[in-house]
Parts: C-alpha cells; structure tokens; sequence
C-alpha cells in the first residue's frame, strides 16, 4: 500500500515519520544495528570458544613438552621460566635457593648497560651473597670470594663471572640430580606423558 494514496492509514504513519526529528530516526536505525549483532552473538561466541580451546590444548602441549625436556639438560631447565620456578621452589625445600637467586642476579647483572648502576648493584649482589657471613651467602670457596672482590674495584659485567660458575656447577651435580628425582618433578613428567598417553589412545 502506498504512502500517496489519500486517506490511507500509510500516509499519517509516513507524515508521522517525517515530524519526528532526524536523531531520533538515526537512533532507530542505530537500535536495530545494535539488535542485529545481538541475535549474531551465539554464534560468535561458539566460533570464539572453539579458537580458545584448540589454544589451550596447544599450550598444554607445549608445557607438556617443555616439563620433559627440563631432564635433557641443567642448560634445557634454565632456560625454561616455568622450569627455573619449579627448581627454585624444589631448592626452597632443602633451604638452597640462594644459589639459583644468585645466579639469577648476576644474568640481570650482565643485562646492565650503566657503568653507575653496574658498580652499585654489583656491590649489592656481593654484600647480599657473595661476602662472608652474607645474609644468603652462596657456598664458594674463598679464593673465588677473594677474586670477587678484587673485581668490584673496577666492576664490569663479568665481575661475577667465575663466582656465578662455581655455583652454576654446584647446582647442576648437587641440586639438579635430586630435583629429577623429587616427588614434585615426577609428578610433573607423570601429568605431561599421561596427556600425551590419552591423547593418542583416542586417535
């Protein structure tokens, strides 16, 4: 039905319209736009929650994969973050982590490009581990403790360097053996190969 024709209920519906100012017209349009991506959301949804999940399982992979791969090698554990916050809690348990707290300052140490800041971390990080009696003093031998502090005369980013070895060493044959061996590891391995287990029993 026409909005010309004469007398036609069409006609006072459009001359309605047409009274009404245009914002509130552009706000009708707006609310209908509105209700459309509404009705569309459901099906985004799903979309999105289907992307998530295939994500996660992706990460869960990838974490099952990284915790067996802390057993190749102490270098294989340390370059893992997640691998580093399991050993540091493991060392917590035998009252050890000074040494992986140590040898974690001195790799944010090397990162130090001020030669101001250098010597005052520098002269931290040895007062808090390296010097006797240090409130977390690290198990070096005296000689390097000595060399250590020789070194913080002129500190440069190597100053640490044989300190933070010796404890690197000390770490890989005492501490690294005996976190492979924990209770918390295995359990770790034992999540990781079992996901891996169920996953290709349903293939």
């Amino acid at each position: 039905m026409s909005c010309w024709m004469p007398g036609s209920p069409a006609l006072s519906m459009c001359r309605g319209l047409a009274a009404l100012p245009i914002t509130c017209l552009e706000r009708a349009k707006d609310l209908k736009t509105r209700l459309g991506i509404l009705l569309h959301k459901p099906e985004l949804g799903h979309k999105l929650g289907s992307s998530s999940k295939l994500q996660l399982g992706s990460r869960r992979r990838d974490a099952s994969r990284e915790v067996l791969e802390w057993r190749e090698s102490f270098d294989q554990l340390l370059k893992s973050k997640s691998g580093v916050n399991a050993f540091h809690t493991f060392l917590k348990t035998e009252f050890s982590e000074e040494n992986l707290d140590f040898w974690l300052a001195c790799e944010d140490f090397k990162k130090t490009r001020s030669k101001t800041k250098l010597a005052s971390k520098a002269n931290r990080i040895f007062e808090e581990f390296v010097q006797s009696e240090a409130p977390r003093e690290v198990n070096i031998d005296h000689e390097t403790r000595e060399i250590t502090r020789k070194n913080l005369s002129g500190a440069t980013s190597a100053c640490f360097n044989e300190a933070q070895a010796k404890t690197r060493t000390l770490m890989e044959k005492d501490s690294y053996p005996r976190f492979l061996k924990s209770a918390s590891y295995q359990d770790m391995t034992k999540q990781a190969t079992g996901r891996g287990t169920s996953k290709r029993s349903h293939t």
